[in-house]
């Protein structure tokens, strides 16, 4: 059966609800901790998985979307579950997913994210965990992961985005996203536009929700560059936290990393030991967040595609790696504000080289985006190659021409991280297996 894939949303829990009723409520099985925001919720739930398992605790994770492979979405104790643990969760809950799609409620069949929200919370109980890290898709009120009632509601930065569903003002999409905020849940609130944060005060007052909010309650005190990444300083349950080194780039990280300490410490009701904190850290990996990939020239690779990601992106790309000149790759979809990523872009990168992603029918197609970039770079700063693979190949040629310290960035979309993701590492085992082949010799 056709289902609506991701990007197309049918605004109601009912498919979801009525799933979960047929396995027995298994996302009553473990207590949640949810995460929406714009942008750096992703990142977040990365970080309170980290910090959750580093206390003791056995994690789910559920995110999306995935950068490679679909079993990223579902990861137990910080791994992406195994295959053959993914089809047996999808084996025992298919027969109940085509239950609910013979019902047809409100006219469709469950959408791909619902399924695959219903196989995580099914995952979860099987495994058992100790807690479910569920990271929305879009939104909040209406979201998937919704279906559960947070015991932690964490809103990240909320910024504009997906307007054509969640509303043209700050005010309608923070609306939308407070609504993972439940009767007697901790709601732990990132810093936000006025407008923003008067939505989520008044929706924690209305439900009996618990604040918790940065600058308040936590948040970042200090950061220096460190080797790799950068040592904060924040302000945690039990006051002062200093000399914590976090793996991440860009004072965006940092303010994340305080929320996701917050959230770890709400959820566990006490506060987290430095020591406890730093090993949290120490296990995170975060794919695409300002990751650097290849070395020679250097490749770092982003999933910055909305003004307020790229703002945050071009300044942490500066501080942490100072290319000079930078080499930029990007491909779009055609729902995001493309004009103004392109003009965020233009006095950080030298040439940029633009291509499409073939996975997504959203995709801007590589014409439509060069002759936009042209008309904000001129025609000579800009580069049109047809796939991710050509469009790496003159990025690399562009940056081996331009001096010892340029470098390439990859954004723009997930799908091109993924796809740059998955040649970058192609080629490494293609080099091994020439070395392993030399050594048999």
């Amino acid at each position: 059966m056709n289902r609506w894939p991701e990007h197309r949303v049918g605004p109601t829990l009912d498919r979801i609800k009525a799933l979960m009723d047929l396995m027995g409520d298994p996302e009553r099985a473990q207590p949640v901790v949810q995460i929406t925001g714009t942008n750096g919720k992703g990142s977040t739930a990365i970080i309170i998985d980290a910090l959750l398992r580093a206390a003791g605790l056995r994690t789910g994770r559920f995110s999306s979307p995935h950068l490679q492979d679909l079993t990223e979405r579902i990861a137990i104790d910080g791994e992406p579950i195994p295959v053959p643990i993914f089809d047996d969760v999808w084996d025992e809950l298919a027969p109940l997913v085509e239950m609910v799609d013979e019902r047809r409620i409100d006219g469709i069949a469950c959408t791909f994210f619902e399924v695959m929200t219903g196989m995580a919370y099914v995952a979860f109980a099987d495994a058992p965990v100790d807690v479910a890290v569920m990271e929305v898709g879009m939104g909040g009120r209406w979201d998937a992961t919704s279906v559960a009632d947070a015991a932690v509601a964490v809103v990240a930065p909320i910024d504009f985005d997906h307007m054509q569903y969640l509303g043209a003002t700050i005010e309608e999409i923070a609306r939308e996203k407070a609504g993972i905020i439940k009767p007697g849940a901790v709601a732990v609130l990132a810093a936000q536009r006025p407008e923003a944060a008067d939505v989520l005060v008044a929706r924690c007052l209305e439900v009996g929700a618990t604040m918790l909010r940065e600058s308040e309650d936590f948040g970042l005190l200090d950061r220096q560059l460190a080797a790799g990444g950068q040592v904060i300083r924040i302000l945690a349950g039990d006051g002062p936290v200093g000399d914590l080194f976090l793996p991440l780039h860009g004072a965006h990280m940092a303010h994340n990393a305080a929320l996701a300490v917050a959230a770890a410490e709400a959820m566990l009701g006490r506060p987290l030991a430095p020591d406890v904190i730093q090993a949290g850290f120490d296990a995170v990996r975060a794919p695409a967040r300002l990751e650097l990939i290849d070395s020679d020239p250097p490749v770092v690779l982003d999933t910055a595609h909305n003004p307020h990601a790229v703002r945050a992106m071009v300044t942490a790309l500066d501080e942490a790696f100072g290319f000079a000149p930078v080499v930029g790759v990007l491909a779009m979809m055609r729902d995001k504000a493309v004009g103004e990523v392109l003009e965020l872009l233009e006095p950080e990168i030298g040439v940029l080289v633009v291509t499409q992603v073939h996975d997504s029918p959203r995709a801007m197609p590589v014409d439509e985006l060069a002759g936009l970039a042209e008309d904000v770079f001129g025609y000579e700063r800009v580069v049109a190659a047809p796939d991710a693979r050509a469009a790496m190949a003159e990025a690399r040629r562009l940056a081996n021409t331009s001096g010892d310290q340029a470098g390439i960035v990859v954004l723009g979309s997930v799908y091109l991280a993924g796809e740059v993701r998955e040649i970058v590492e192609q080629s490494r085992r293609r080099e091994q297996a020439l070395i392993d082949g030399y050594d048999d010799v």
